[in-house]
């Protein structure tokens, strides 16, 4: 792992545990995305490391509102619009620089918004995304309506620089009232899709 995927995956852990220290880290690792930004769809985004995802969605009936949280570029953002092209999708990620390419790559909409404080109403989505995204779980279970879906990938697994193990994933959105719906593996690849009860 190069100096700053050690670093993304520094500050996921730590997160995880204690998501009130994400103010410590979000300025740089908004930084950090920003500066990636431009060669982030050519260099990162491939159908292999959507595979988890598509394993999940595939599980999962046509939203009409879906939500992809940690948008990056977009991938997953016009990946929901091309497999439902009536679902209302947005892309949402703390990064200006990613929600600039996003925007100048796909025609969904897409804001500059923290994980940790998303700028939407509670219950506004019935599918909330993320790949390789640190999950801020009260925010999960915040925005997803009842009876929504929450679809959380990996796209290398534990080799993946933010990375939370599955299991810890679930337990998280079970205390939140969510039921576990599937476990999925694609490649090295894994994903969780979980529904808000």
């Amino acid at each position: 792992m190069t100096l700053g995927q050690r670093f993304a995956r520094l500050v996921t852990s730590t997160v995880v545990r204690a998501p009130f220290l994400w103010r410590v880290f979000r300025g740089r690792m908004t930084r950090q995305f920003d500066r990636l930004a431009p060669e982030w769809d050519a260099t990162r985004v491939s159908r292999e490391r959507l595979a988890p995802m598509i394993a999940a969605l595939d599980a999962v009936e046509q939203p009409r509102r879906a939500l992809d949280v940690g948008t990056g570029s977009g991938a997953v953002a016009r990946l929901l619009s091309e497999r439902w092209p009536g679902t209302d999708v947005t892309g949402v990620d703390v990064s200006p620089g990613m929600v600039e390419e996003a925007r100048r790559l796909g025609g969904e909409r897409y804001e500059v918004g923290d994980a940790a404080a998303l700028p939407f109403d509670a219950g506004s989505f019935d599918l909330v995304t993320l790949n390789n995204m640190i999950p801020f779980f009260d925010e999960l279970a915040r925005v997803t309506a009842p009876g929504g879906h929450v679809a959380v990938a990996y796209s290398r697994g534990p080799q993946t620089p933010i990375w939370v193990p599955i299991e810890r994933v679930r337990d998280e959105l079970e205390r939140r009232g969510f039921l576990h719906v599937a476990d999925f593996r694609a490649g090295p690849g894994v994903a969780l899709l979980a529904r808000r009860s």
